[in-house]
């Protein structure tokens, strides 16, 4: 599956170079359809040598949102005047004929793409970043009807797009944990790239990797709640239970099997209630109802 992002004709040209006799059209007359960045620059100045490919990478990575058009100032010093460019390197953007954004001066990679994302904003269109995240959040309706292979090619084609999105790696992890293919949810988790492999996202596909893989052995509700009734004090039921029923979806009374457990020995099993609902924790959102309630009531017994 692949994700359009483009908003320009299929195999425009996104940079070329121009001089005072095409710059009217190059420029003024382009940027009346889309924004056009404009590079003023000199084969002598080193600022420029580092500016202008990075300007060519943040420009690709528009999708054709922008275009860019590279003017040496050797050659265009008539042109250079007329626009009172004083140093280089000078970066313009042009939109409707008019310069509505610029810079002087070599800047950091994330500032050029802030500078390209808000002159495409400025020209009413959607910056790359944004609709990343709107493809992210489809996919994830996706997952959540129960569309885990649509959600599992969506979140594919956008690391396509983006591979170092913590985002879309947890969700592709978490759309093959859907169709029960734990391996190859494994094997996306660990090779994710090492700047992202301790994102809150990753962290939360690594717990329920595992929450899976204890489902699979998890037994019967029915007959570990009526162990746990018949004796309270039977913990490793109790523990059991708590499994079966975050298997089954029922992560509160999940929690709330676990929270008990934790009340009535806090160090079984090398203190597994306590560990147990810090993977529950980790495995859903944050700002979860059960995650919220579940910290606050253990919170309360550790420090009571």
């Amino acid at each position: 599956m692949e994700l359009d992002f483009t908003s320009a004709a299929p195999g425009a040209d996104l940079i070329k170079d121009s001089s005072e006799a095409t710059f009217m059209q190059d420029v003024v007359q382009a940027s009346q359809d889309l924004p056009i960045i404009v590079d003023f620059w000199a084969p002598w100045c080193g600022p420029c040598k580092t500016l202008g490919p990075q300007l060519e990478e943040a420009v690709k990575a528009a999708k054709g949102a922008v275009k860019m058009v590279k003017v040496n100032v050797d050659e265009a010093q008539m042109l250079a005047g007329q626009l009172q460019i004083q140093s280089i390197p000078t970066v313009y953007a042009f939109y409707k004929g008019q310069p509505v954004d610029g810079f002087q001066g070599a800047l950091p990679g994330s500032e050029i793409k802030k500078f390209i994302d808000r002159v495409v904003t400025m020209a009413g269109g959607e910056a790359p970043g944004d609709q990343l995240a709107e493809a992210i959040a489809a996919a994830e309706e996706m997952l959540a009807e129960g569309a885990a292979t649509d959600a599992a090619q969506t979140f594919a084609a956008i690391l396509g797009e983006d591979p170092k999105n913590a985002a879309a790696y947890g969700g592709l992890i978490r759309a093959h944990i859907a169709m029960g293919d734990l391996e190859q949810a494994e094997a996306i988790l660990n090779g994710a790239p090492a700047e992202i492999s301790s994102s809150a996202e990753l962290e939360a596909a690594h717990a329920q990797i595992e929450l899976a893989r204890q489902a699979a052995d998890a037994g019967p509700v029915a007959e570990l709640q009526a162990a746990v009734e018949a004796d309270p004090s039977n913990l490793q039921a109790r523990f059991d239970l708590a499994q079966a029923l975050y298997a089954t979806g029922k992560s509160a009374e999940a929690v709330d099997q676990l929270l008990d457990l934790f009340r009535r020995d806090r160090e079984w099993n090398e203190g597994a209630a306590k560990t147990q609902l810090f993977t529950i924790f980790d495995a859903l959102k944050p700002n979860d109802p059960v995650v919220l309630n579940g910290r606050r009531k253990l919170s309360s017994m550790i420090f009571a």
